[in-house]
């Protein structure tokens, strides 16, 4: 098990910078700014795609994806009273906006607000009873006095997202909106720069995707451009070991007992078998996440971005209570699934074949 986090900094930043999706600048500065002295190469395609590449001359290549987006809110009006009504960008669990704070990514700087809510002393009882899913219902108050007091700080079109922060709980946990997916974009990122150093047979492209959140939207230009053979996403899955989770079917996911190695359709068996084969000749520990269909993240773009398809992988950082602002995950899983990744692509040959056969 990982005792000592490296790198620590780098994920701080990483959660302290907003990126809703579709607006991803910001936090591809952040992640430019990290990992370009470990880089042959860094670059930024029309798409908003960020890919760092060591031993880019190598024949096989190997992408790693992690997206760098979050869900949030954008502005579609403003009230003559200077109140903001808002649209979805991604898939905002609405029943957790009430009293939340957030912060308006506007014109002149970040601006805070907070998210209304009609008192209980003044609810029916059947709005007691239920929470309003609607999004039409939903205010965000900054403070303004009216719509051109408003207007001076925001406009249509502006971004909004949870306010960003962490908190830092008990044995190794960490929590707070966004970390889907910085964890995973860390995790990419830091492989990337652990292995700066070594003679790889491969050539590793580390991406930070943009619009995963709206469709795997980034993952499937970068990999169209880039060409891989193979494709690993890492990406945050659900954790059951909390109290919501009352099915006993399933195979368990708990935060502390390593990264999941997803299993079926959506999987190539060669990554699998050798990610696997991976974790347990260095006894890092790991999980394992059999589907029956095709996974919901950067991985299901890549397998059909070429002809004849990339072989693909996932590896999953277990969290709880995702798209809350409350997000949790452990540390010791994003340690070892960087150790994980760094082993299967130290133990990648030129002549490795994962083609199934």
């Amino acid at each position: 098990m990982a005792k000592k986090y490296s790198s620590l900094p780098f994920l701080h930043d990483l959660l302290d910078t907003p990126s809703p999706t579709g607006y991803e600048v910001p936090i591809q500065r952040v992640v430019r700014s990290y990992i370009e002295p470990f880089a042959d190469a860094v670059s930024v395609d029309l798409h908003g795609n960020l890919s760092a590449v060591l031993n880019p001359s190598a024949k096989k290549k190997i992408m790693l994806a992690g997206h760098c987006d979050q869900i949030g809110l954008t502005i579609k009006h403003i009230s003559k009273e200077g109140f903001l009504s808002v649209d979805k960008l991604g898939g905002v669990d609405l029943g957790v906006l009430y009293g939340a704070k957030v912060t308006v990514l506007g014109k002149k700087g970040p601006i805070p607000g907070i998210i209304g809510r009609k008192p209980i002393h003044i609810q029916s009882a059947d709005e007691r009873s239920k929470t309003s899913h609607d999004i039409a219902k939903i205010w965000v108050d900054i403070g303004a006095k009216d719509k051109a007091d408003a207007e001076k700080f925001v406009e249509l079109g502006d971004a909004l997202v949870f306010e960003p922060g962490r908190i830092e709980l008990k044995n190794g946990l960490i929590a707070g909106p966004g970390l889907d997916n910085r964890v995973g974009l860390y995790v990419v990122m830091e492989t990337l720069r652990r292995l700066h150093k070594q003679r790889l047979q491969v050539a590793l492209f580390s991406v930070s995707t943009v619009q995963e959140e709206v469709g795997l939207r980034g993952a499937t230009t970068a990999a169209h451009s880039i060409h891989p053979e193979v494709g690993i996403a890492v990406d945050v899955t659900h954790a059951n070991d909390n109290p919501y989770h009352d099915t006993p079917k399933g195979e368990a996911c708990n935060l502390g007992a390593g990264p999941t190695i997803a299993r079926g359709p959506n999987i190539n068996p060669i990554v699998e078998e050798r990610l696997r084969g991976a974790a347990k000749k260095r006894k890092i520990p790991h999980q394992i996440a059999p589907g029956g269909g095709l996974l919901g993240n950067d991985a299901n773009a890549m397998q059909v971005a070429r002809g004849g398809g990339v072989a693909t992988g996932a590896l999953g950082i277990p969290n709880r209570y995702m798209h809350t602002q409350v997000e949790v995950c452990h540390l010791d899983d994003l340690e070892n699934a960087i150790e994980v990744l760094c082993g299967f692509l130290t133990d990648i040959k030129a002549t490795t074949d994962f083609t199934p056969r």
